[in-house]
């Protein structure tokens, strides 16, 4: 445990090489970089890392793989259908260590004690959704560890917009304040508003393309997020060979819960389904509005398709 996490401290220690790929932004180059030096400080000093073992043998490690998003793509979903696996350690709340700033200058020794313990077998997973769409997340990752496994999971881009809207929507009606109808937030001046932050968020092209400058395509893993609602068991497969783990879920791990309308979880005998926040239905928006918004979508999936050499049934 301590060279393991000696290694992680020299790996920020030493200068970073970036991968050719399109170059950064010098002016936020620096102010990550600064971010970073701060960082180093307070993860360099001998006495900041605490070895916090416990007397079966587990510890705390940084994740070797992390959810990186996307928002309302099914992110819960996954990890606790990952988490079905003897091998997997899930930490249990979104850590928000890359990406907000408060918690990214507590240094890594905080990031770690985020973390659930494990043992040596295992592999410690954290899931941030905001992640994919913060663009100065890719970079502090690579900084932390070249190797992270990333976990990629994404629903048809009108679907997630919808959805986005919704949570946020229900969060209103929650704390019983009021929120605008949807339209008023797709809709400026007659058109489609483009500017609208859940619309951004599903330009996946976008967010992927920084992503690559620092992880080749191999290092991550997009599972479809509308695949694993209809049928989880193929796409957590696929994950299980991502993540070179013994195949250990089966598909006697899933049941459609009929009252909810989605798949539930079924472990050692115990059944468990997702919150009740989860599968919200949707608002109901124009016909005419709604096929605007998926031919706005058209050319930013195909440029999607072609950066990863993949499609999806999306409209």
């Amino acid at each position: 445990m301590a060279a393991f996490l000696l290694g992680a401290v020299l790996l920020i220690v030493q200068p970073q090489i970036v991968p050719s790929r399109p170059a950064i932004n010098s002016n936020a180059e620096t102010s990550s970089q600064s971010v970073q030096r701060e960082l180093l400080k307070k993860t360099s000093q001998k006495n900041d890392f605490k070895e916090n073992i416990h007397s079966n043998g587990s510890c705390q490690q940084l994740p070797q793989t992390i959810i990186i998003g996307v928002r309302k793509g099914g992110t819960r979903a996954l990890l606790e259908m990952l988490s079905l696996h003897p091998d997997i350690a899930a930490a249990e709340s979104e850590v928000h260590f890359f990406d907000w700033e408060d918690h990214y200058r507590n240094g890594l020794q905080w990031y770690i004690n985020q973390m659930p313990f494990s043992y040596p077998h295992q592999i410690t997973v954290e899931k941030t959704p905001a992640y994919f769409t913060s663009p100065k997340v890719p970079e502090r990752v690579y900084n932390v560890n070249q190797s992270m496994r990333l976990l990629l999971i994404l629903r048809d881009p009108s679907e997630r917009v919808l959805s986005d809207y919704t949570q946020v929507f229900y969060n209103h009606m929650q704390k019983h304040k009021p929120y605008p109808s949807i339209e008023q937030f797709l809709v400026k001046h007659g058109e489609l508003n483009v500017d609208y932050k859940a619309i951004n968020r599903s330009l996946y092209y976008i967010h992927m393309q920084n992503w690559l400058k620092y992880f080749p395509l191999d290092h991550i893993h997009i599972v479809d997020g509308d695949k694993l609602i209809k049928d989880p068991f193929p796409e957590i497969e696929k994950v299980e060979r991502f993540l070179k783990l013994s195949p250990q879920i089966n598909a006697s791990n899933f049941y459609f819960n009929k009252t909810k309308g989605f798949y539930c979880l079924r472990d050692s005998g115990r059944e468990r389904c997702l919150h009740e926040s989860k599968g919200r239905a949707h608002p109901q928006v124009d016909p005419r509005l709604l096929e605007k918004l998926q031919e706005y979508f058209h050319e930013p999936n195909k440029k999607f398709f072609e950066l990863v050499g993949r499609t999806f049934d999306w409209h």
